[in-house]
């Protein structure tokens, strides 16, 4: 989400004449967009602004703008004091604070722009940053923003505000945008992706709005993320099977393998549903491959409750696992109501042990691929080596002379890895990759 706003707001200053410099020492404008999931994002933003100073001190006359889920939706007042340097504080999403900042002397259009529409961040199309333009293969489209589930550890809710979908035209307008400037695919993002178009006035759903996307001339690619076991219907799982441009890798977290501590939690859902989900999912996807997130040391989970949590893992065989170590987060209900009474010690042992046990499905699984030809779409270029990604969202790298970029190609799996593969294009000199633009 973070990288879809940031890539807006860079779209944003471009029209007001800035140009991008790689160097926030000689930057005019510095925008520092934050997150606060995790303690760890917490403070690594904290420090990167507390490393902004300085900056400050040598140019007064640079401009600093903070956003994101630092600065939540309520009052700055604490921040502002923390951080009297920092000239603009924005929300998550909207650069309307900072646009107003900028325009406060130049015409009363601008003016009057950015104090009534605050630049409506999310109203359909999207005119990509210069540095993107015909090189951005693939992009992120924010389609529900904020969350109003609240599970007890999350704090989005407070930061990002309630759920709210954005209009079916707005979106197909900025995926259409994106893909007439050579973007190859797209992933819709909510925090509950599957709740999509439940709050609008003409209701709508996720599966309605793929099958539109889908329709989308030039497009190659569709996913969408992250999914909740209690809204992911029969309908998604058809909708996936039936469209060819939707590709079959699912994210639908579960949290933890215990029912106290899910319900602890407020996942409400409980462990043998999940397993009865992901069954489904396989039975109706040919050849998903499915991401799973996994909190650790929650607050009260015993040693017992986190074995169950792995022997789900093992038996589950899951392509993917995101791990996080449980930290607490203000305002939440689980920093208000309960101890977080297991050891730092003990949520790394227990992290580890669920990193070696997925290190080894992960091998098992993508083993399968050796010597197997996939369809990867070529994302960019990483130390020398064309970096893509097969359907099931597998990284695979390839050594080529050719600009492949942008491409869909039939790749031949040489080696493969728990985390990545490498493979090799046809033999011949036939190949004739079609460059973005």
């Amino acid at each position: 989400m973070n990288v879809a706003d940031s890539r807006r707001i860079a779209s944003a200053l471009e029209g007001l004449k800035y140009k991008s410099t790689p160097k926030a020492e000689d930057a005019d404008v510095i925008v520092l967009n934050t997150c606060v999931v995790r303690q760890s994002a917490e403070d690594s933003a904290v420090g990167r602004i507390s490393s902004l100073k300085n900056i400050k001190l040598k140019r007064p006359d640079t401009v600093i703008n903070v956003m994101g889920c630092l600065v939540g939706i309520k009052s700055t007042i604490d921040l502002q004091e923390q951080f009297p340097y920092v000239d603009v504080f924005s929300a998550p999403s909207d650069p309307g604070p900072l646009m107003a900042y900028l325009t406060q002397d130049e015409s009363k259009i601008w003016q009057q722009e950015a104090t009534s529409r605050r630049f409506a961040f999310m109203d359909g199309e999207l005119t990509l940053p210069e540095a993107d333009r015909s090189r951005l293969v693939s992009a992120f489209v924010p389609v529900v923003l904020g969350c109003s589930h609240a599970c007890t550890y999350c704090i989005i809710p407070y930061r990002r505000g309630i759920e709210r979908s954005r209009p079916v035209e707005d979106v197909l307008n900025e995926v259409s945008s994106l893909v007439s400037q050579g973007v190859k695919e797209i992933t819709l993002l909510g925090q509950i992706v599957d709740r999509y178009g439940l709050d609008l006035p003409e209701k709508s759903s996720l599966p309605e709005l793929l099958n539109l996307v889908h329709d989308v001339e030039g497009l190659e690619r569709i996913r969408f993320l992250t999914s909740h076991p209690n809204w992911f219907d029969i309908d998604l799982m058809d909708a996936v099977a039936s469209l060819p441009k939707v590709m079959p890798h699912i994210e639908v977290p579960h949290q933890a393998g215990d029912d106290q501590v899910l319900q602890n939690m407020k996942r409400e859902y409980s462990i043998d549903e999940y397993h009865q989900l992901v069954s489904e999912i396989r039975d109706r996807i040919p050849g998903v491959s499915i991401a799973t997130d996994i909190i650790v040391g929650f607050p009260g989970e015993t040693s017992e409750q986190f074995q169950r949590s792995f022997d789900v893992l093992k038996e589950l065989k899951l392509d993917v696992v995101h791990l996080a170590r449980y930290s607490v987060r203000p305002g939440t209900l689980a920093a208000r109501k309960m101890d977080d009474d297991v050891s730092d010690d003990e949520k790394w042992n227990r992290f580890r042990l669920i990193e070696e046990l997925q290190e080894g499905i992960a091998t098992e699984i993508n083993q399968k691929y050796l010597g197997e030809t996939v369809e990867v779409l070529f994302e960019g270029k990483n130390k020398g080596r064309w970096r893509g990604r097969t359907p099931t969202n597998k990284l695979v790298f390839v050594e080529s002379e050719l600009d492949l970029l942008g491409t869909v190609q039939p790749i031949k799996i040489t080696w493969t890895g728990p985390w990545s593969m490498q493979g090799s294009l046809p033999p011949g000199d036939n190949l004739l990759p079609i460059n973005l633009g």
